[in-house]
């Protein structure tokens, strides 16, 4: 598109309310140049953000703001989850949901900081990426946004940067002043403690490769609530017997299986309260069938709290997809997730805290009671609000172009050359 001269709406409610995090000008505007990126830049990284404006500084300028100058990414992002909460959509609910999930963001170089080989269980294949573990949360709206995250370091990694400094969430210095390495499920339980001392409140909900003891020991003895789908090899105890999660499906006959109604699809299941090895407490267990006489279940959860009607628990559980796939997705394809190519990790933190404080844009703006005056129509989805900023913003640019040839009496080529369009 022809040269930004302007700065969208929505960037510059921004500015007014995310300013103050910043210590000067240059700063602020560095800033509002990132995110106006983010939103609508063919090339989301420094240099193609840098490109897109007609007049600004030298893209090493915006480089040295991501990776070296000192401003606090994490009083942004909570300057932004308070902002949330002045809106009843986007507010912290005791009904609400948090997910958490982990997702690969992929990289053409392996020279970024904390990057490595990881199998993709969706494209089948081992690519270089980043690994993160995001806790989401879902609003009684159907709202979310993401609420912190942690990047996940190889071991071999931690220990070949020992004498470093650790990436923000990554490593921390042990005794013997080496970079500890965290699995997910370490990383997984920080999120769960960030959460709960930041008393948001919510259950949680994730997928089975987080459905390990020590997770549900851990969310339990927090005095929260969760739903977690379960393997179908992990072993539970049923009637005084250990065995498979599978074998105990198995001994479910269609006599003992109830319909439910999931949007407007029935399923059959069947719930009891069972016990797991090393789980510390009761859990119950809910089996899925697509048909009352189906030979194989289709779907198996725990949740700690025994006494939730079915309907409750699947309730809680399907805001899992809209709290991670969607904003994975949304922050993949739209607003540069993994488009971020600088080597340094606090760069890359920055980075996706910019994405995260983006994204909770839009949300903001979507599906209200009335179109917003930039917009002129209602936005449903991350996509269709990027569309609409585009849109503004390209408006912005004719209407400079129009006042500069009536008013100031410039020429066609000389606003073109403004433009950056010869």
């Amino acid at each position: 598109m022809p040269a930004i001269v302007e700065f969208p709406t929505i960037v510059e409610q921004a500015l007014k309310e995310f300013g103050s995090v910043f210590a000067n000008e240059p700063e602020r505007r560095h800033f509002a140049e990132y995110v106006t990126g983010l939103l609508i830049a063919e090339r989301k990284t420094v240099s193609g953000i840098n490109a897109e404006f007609a007049v600004t500084t030298d893209q090493s300028c915006l480089n040295r703001w991501m990776t070296e100058v000192s401003w606090d990414a994490k009083r942004l992002n909570e300057q932004r989850l308070q902002g949330l909460q002045r809106d009843p959509s986007t507010r912290f609910s005791t009904q609400g949901v948090i997910a958490i999930d982990n997702t690969l963001i992929d990289h053409d170089g392996q020279l970024i900081e904390d990057v490595g080989w990881f199998w993709d269980h969706a494209d089948k294949r081992h690519l270089i990426a980043h690994d993160y573990l995001i806790a989401n949360y879902v609003c009684t709206s159907s709202k979310h946004y993401a609420l912190e995250f942690r990047r996940f370091r190889k071991k071999e990694d931690c220990e070949a940067s020992s004498a470093e400094r650790p990436a923000i969430g990554v490593c921390r210095e042990g005794q013997e002043g080496l970079s500890q390495f965290k699995s997910h499920t370490e990383l997984f339980k920080e999120l769960v403690d960030w959460v709960v001392e930041g008393h948001i409140p919510g259950d949680f909900v994730f997928d089975c490769y987080f459905t390990n003891a020590e997770i549900l020991n851990h969310i339990h003895g927090k005095g929260r609530g969760y739903v977690g789908d379960l393997k179908f090899n992990r072993k539970v105890w049923f009637k005084g017997r250990e065995l498979k999660a599978s074998e105990l499906a198995a001994e479910i006959g269609p006599e003992s299986r109830k319909p439910v109604k999931i949007g407007d699809r029935k399923q059959w299941y069947f719930t009891k309260t069972i016990h797991i090895p090393e789980v510390d407490h009761a859990v119950r267990l809910v089996i899925l069938w697509h048909r009352k006489n189906g030979k194989e279940a289709v779907k198996m959860m725990v949740t700690n709290r025994v006494y939730w009607e079915i309907t409750r628990i699947l309730k809680v559980y399907r805001k899992r997809w809209t709290g991670t796939e969607t904003f994975h997705r949304d922050g993949k394809q739209h607003l540069g997730m993994g488009d971020c190519q600088l080597r340094n990790g606090e760069g890359q933190t920055r980075h996706m805290y910019l994405v995260m404080l983006t994204h909770s844009l839009l949300v903001s703006e979507m599906r209200q009671g009335r179109a917003s005056e930039w917009a002129h129509s209602m936005l449903t989805t991350v996509g269709e609000a990027c569309r609409a900023v585009l849109r503004e913003t390209l408006g912005k640019t004719i209407t400079w172009a129009i006042e500069r040839a009536t008013a100031d009496g410039w020429d066609d080529e000389h606003i073109k050359a403004h433009l950056a369009l010869v």
